[in-house]
C-alpha cells in the first residue's frame, strides 16, 4: 500500500491533533488507521476514486474483493477499502475516525475529491464523519450507502435485548443515543451529493416508518424496487445484485445523485453485477457472510451497555439544549404548577407505537424476531 507522504506525515507527527482546524481532536493514532487503509500502487483511472467502508462483522476484504472492488476498477474508479477496528464491532465512534483520516489520506493523494461508498453499517462512520469533522465536507463528491442502518435495526434491538452484545451492535439499535445524535439536525451536511440505495425484501434492516430505516433526508433515496418491481434482494445479495451495482455507478458517474431513469429498461434482466460471477456469489455466501454472523453474534467484543458518546457530542449537545426557566416568585414549599400534558393525535400515536415497539408484547415479538434472525445466521455457518 502507498500512501501519500505529506499526509503521511502531517497525521503521524501530531497523532493527537485533528485533521484540520475546527474538527473535534482525534481519540486515535492516525498511524492505525494509515494502517488500516488499502489503496493500489498508484492511481491510474480517470474517474473519481472511492473509499469503501464496510460493515458490521465483516472486513473489506470479505465485504469489498468480490462485489465493488471488482466491478469499480471495470468502471474506471480506482478503488480504496478500510479495515475498521475488531471487524466493525467496536465503537463505531472510534470507526469513524479511521474514516476521517482515510478520507484525507486518500483526498490528499488523489488531489481531488473522492467518493464514498458504505455498506450497512458502512454507511454510518462516513456521516458521522461528514457531521462531527467539518474539514471531511470539502473531500467528498458523492457519498452512497448501500442497506444502511441509518435509523437504527429491528435486528440489532433483538440482539441487545438479553442485556449483552457488540458495543456497534448497541449504537445500531433504534433507539441508541448514537443514532439519535447522527440523526439530529442535518442528516445530509456539506455539498456532497447523497445517496442511499435499499431493498424492501432486506431481512435485518426492514423498511419500517417512521421514519424508514435507511432514507436520509436530503438524499435521493431509492429502493431496487422503485426500479425493478417485485426483485428481490437481501442485507448481502444487494452487493452483487446488478440493479445495486447500476445505482451505486450511477451515483458516481453523474452530477448529483442517483437517477434511476438514466438506467434504461434492461436493467432488470441482470441478475449479477458485470464483472461478477457464481464464484463471487458463493464467496460472499459462504464466507463473507458466515463470518460476519459468528462475528457479531459469537465471537465478537461484548458489552452491557451502548458506548458513552464522545465529548466533543455532549458539548453541542448541552451548547444546543435550552435553560429551564425557573417559576414567576414561587411561594416557599411551593412547587410551580407542571405544564397541562399535551394531547398526541391518534394516528401520530399509532405511527409511533409501531416505530419503537411502544407495547410489551411488541416488544417481546421484536425481540424474538431479532433472536430468531441471529440463530439462523449462526447456524448457516
Amino acid at each position: 500500500m502507498v500512501l501519500l507522504a505529506l499526509t503521511a506525515v502531517v497525521l503521524l507527527a501530531a497523532p493527537q491533533a485533528a485533521p484540520a482546524a475546527g474538527d473535534p481532536t482525534l481519540s486515535i493514532d492516525p498511524a492505525a488507521a494509515l494502517s488500516a487503509l488499502h489503496c493500489p500502487a498508484s492511481f491510474v483511472r480517470p474517474k473519481t476514486p472511492v473509499l469503501l467502508v464496510h460493515g458490521t462483522g465483516s472486513t473489506a476484504e470479505e465485504s469489498w474483493t468480490h462485489t465493488f472492488a471488482k466491478t469499480l476498477p471495470r468502471d474506471g474508479h480506482d478503488v480504496c477499502t478500510i479495515d475498521l477496528p475488531q471487524r466493525a464491532l467496536g465503537d463505531a465512534q472510534v470507526s469513524a475516525e479511521y474514516v476521517v483520516v482515510a478520507m484525507h489520506a486518500v483526498a490528499a493523494r488523489a488531489g481531488r475529491k473522492i467518493d464514498v461508498v458504505g455498506h450497512s453499517q458502512g454507511g454510518l462512520e462516513p456521516r458521522w464523519a461528514l457531521k462531527w469533522f467539518p474539514s471531511t465536507r470539502s473531500l467528498v463528491d458523492d457519498y452512497v450507502s448501500i442497506s444502511s442502518t441509518q435509523h437504527g435495526s429491528l435486528d440489532a434491538d433483538g440482539i441487545c435485548t438479553l442485556g449483552s452484545c457488540a458495543p456497534s451492535v448497541w449504537q445500531q439499535r433504534r433507539e441508541s443515543q448514537f443514532l439519535k445524535a447522527l440523526n439530529t439536525g442535518d442528516e445530509t451536511p456539506g455539498d456532497a451529493s447523497y445517496t442511499s440505495i435499499y431493498s424492501l425484501t432486506d431481512e435485518i434492516v426492514p423498511e419500517l416508518p417512521p421514519p424508514a430505516t435507511s432514507m436520509l433526508a436530503g438524499a435521493r433515496n431509492i429502493a431496487l424496487q422503485d426500479v425493478c418491481p417485485g426483485r428481490p434482494a437481501d442485507h448481502f445479495s444487494i452487493l452483487w445484485d446488478a440493479v445495486g451495482e447500476a445505482l451505486v455507478m450511477d451515483a458516481l458517474d453523474h452530477p448529483g445523485p442517483a437517477d434511476p431513469a438514466r438506467l434504461g429498461p434492461t436493467v432488470c434482466l441482470g441478475l449479477m453485477a458485470p464483472g461478477l460471477d457464481a464464484g463471487d456469489v458463493a464467496y460472499m455466501h459462504t464466507v463473507a457472510l458466515a463470518n460476519a454472523a459468528q462475528s457479531t453474534v459469537v465471537t465478537g467484543p461484548m458489552s452491557s451497555a451502548e458506548p458513552p458518546l464522545k465529548a466533543y457530542v455532549l458539548g453541542t449537545q448541552a451548547a444546543a439544549t435550552p435553560k429551564a426557566t425557573p417559576a414567576a416568585n414561587p411561594s416557599p414549599g411551593s412547587s410551580a404548577p407542571a405544564p397541562p400534558p399535551q394531547s398526541t393525535p391518534p394516528s401520530v400515536q399509532a405511527r409511533t407505537l409501531a416505530a419503537t415497539g411502544g407495547t410489551a408484547p411488541l416488544r417481546g415479538a421484536i425481540a424474538l424476531l431479532g433472536l430468531a434472525l441471529a440463530a439462523r445466521r449462526v447456524k448457516r455457518s
